[in-house]
Formats: structure tokens, C-alpha cells, sequence
């Protein structure tokens, strides 16, 4: 289990490109190896950097060998402001050659816990073989609290040990229905790229990097068994930290 890779970025144009090149050079291992490129991404500020970042890098990103997924979705409809493929759709689909084709999406027009059977059965299509799939990349946030994807400090959902994909219904954060990817699969990723920024994180971050919590946040249990992990912050989410790059 290798340790944190931190880049610590204070400008936001450059954490973007920083973060979007390190997809770039895994999407080149992934062609290298004959194998579609494949990667979770999540709303918030990721969605917001991807959007502004991928786009920049034009042709050298080959959507056509690329599987969208999603690391977590609310289970709104697709025209609900809450929707992150929403976002996706208006600001990166919209400015890269990026198709509904290859991207993964929730039924949100049944009930949560279907939507989770459902996507859990188009990621086991797309991914060759019967075992876990193994994702390229996951691009993950953290919240102030500790939580990444929809996997809430103290929730029951923190402890799935063989299910990929779990409905929540009862989300401490509005809305209350989503479907989320589980520790199975996200520590069965080859890379998994946290960003996390801003000082309401600097607390919470130091607890995940730097403790040794005996139940610790959700964030610091994503560990992939045999993959890297990025962290890409800014000087105030890095503050209490002891460690520099």
C-alpha cells in the first residue's frame, strides 16, 4: 500500500493543469496496455476542475477509449440542478468530443435501491471478466467532515465489504437518495486522485494523512491495495500538515 503522493498547488489554474495532466499520463498507460481508459469522476470542485481542465488538453485525450462513470450520483433527475451528470453534460460535454456513448449514468427513474442494481450491472458489462472491476482512475473530493463519495462518517454503508455499488437513503447531506461506489471498488482502483481545498478541510485532512484514528474517516479508508494515491490541495486544506511535497 503505497503512501499519499500530496501536491500542494496554491494556484487554481495550475492545480488544474497539474491534475489534469496526471489523467492524461493515465490514460497513455491504459492505451499503452490495449485497454479502455476508465474512470470515476464526482461533483463539486472535481467537476468544476475537469470541466475547466480536460478541455485544455484537446486532442491528446482520446474520448473514444475513455468509460465514464460516476464515484457517486444523487438520484434526482437528469434535469435536477443536484445532478451531476448534469453538470458533466453542459460543461465538459459540451466543449469536448466527449459522447453520452461513454458515459454511465444512474436511472433515476426508479426507486434508489434499483438504481444501484442497475448501474452496478452496466459497470460488470463494460468491465471485462467476473471479478471486481478495476478502475484507472477515481477522482475523488472530501468534504469538511471527512466523507468521500456518499460514504458518511458513522454510516452503516462505511462497513459493505462485497457489494461495488450501495444505495443510500437516509444521506446526512441533501438530497437523501444517491448511489455511491463502496471501499471494495474504490480500493481496487490503480489510481485514485483526491482534491481537496480550502481551510474548512485543514482539520480533517491532518486526521486522514497523519492519524492513526482506530475508525478513521471515510476518506482515509480509501487505500488501494495495489494502486497510487494522489492528494491535491491548496495551502489552507494543507496547513496543519507536517509533511510537505
Amino acid at each position: 500500500m503505497a503512501a499519499p503522493i500530496l501536491h500542494i498547488i496554491d494556484d487554481e489554474s495550475k492545480l488544474i493543469k497539474s491534475l489534469t495532466e496526471l489523467i492524461l499520463s493515465k490514460q497513455n498507460d491504459a492505451v499503452s496496455e490495449k485497454r479502455k481508459f476508465s474512470i470515476g469522476v464526482s461533483g463539486g470542485s472535481v467537476a468544476k476542475y475537469l470541466s475547466q481542465g480536460l478541455p485544455e488538453l484537446g486532442t491528446q485525450l482520446n474520448y473514444d477509449e475513455w468509460r465514464v462513470y460516476f464515484c457517486d450520483e444523487r438520484h434526482v433527475p437528469f434535469t435536477d440542478s443536484e445532478c451531476t451528470y448534469k453538470y458533466y453534460k453542459e460543461n465538459l460535454m459540451s466543449k469536448a468530443p466527449l459522447s453520452d456513448e461513454h458515459v454511465f449514468k444512474i436511472d433515476p427513474s426508479v426507486s434508489v435501491e434499483e438504481a444501484a442494481v442497475d448501474y452496478e450491472k452496466k459497470l460488470r458489462q463494460t468491465f471485462p471478466g467476473e471479478g471486481l472491476p478495476q478502475f484507472d482512475v477515481l477522482v475523488l473530493g472530501m468534504g469538511p467532515d471527512g466523507h468521500t463519495c456518499s460514504l458518511f462518517p458513522g454510516h452503516p454503508l462505511l462497513e459493505e465489504k462485497t457489494k461495488p455499488i450501495a444505495a443510500i437513503s437516509d444521506s446526512p447531506k441533501p438530497p437523501p437518495g444517491r448511489v455511491t461506489m463502496t471501499y471494495p471498488l474504490l480500493n481496487n482502483a490503480r489510481c485514485v486522485i483526491f482534491v481537496a481545498c480550502g481551510e474548512s478541510k485543514a482539520q480533517n485532512l491532518k486526521r486522514v494523512l497523519e492519524g492513526n484514528d482506530l475508525f478513521p474517516l471515510p476518506a482515509g479508508r480509501v487505500r488501494p491495495t495495489d494502486g497510487d494515491v494522489h492528494w491535491f490541495l491548496d495551502s489552507g486544506a494543507a496547513k496543519l500538515l507536517d509533511r510537505r511535497e
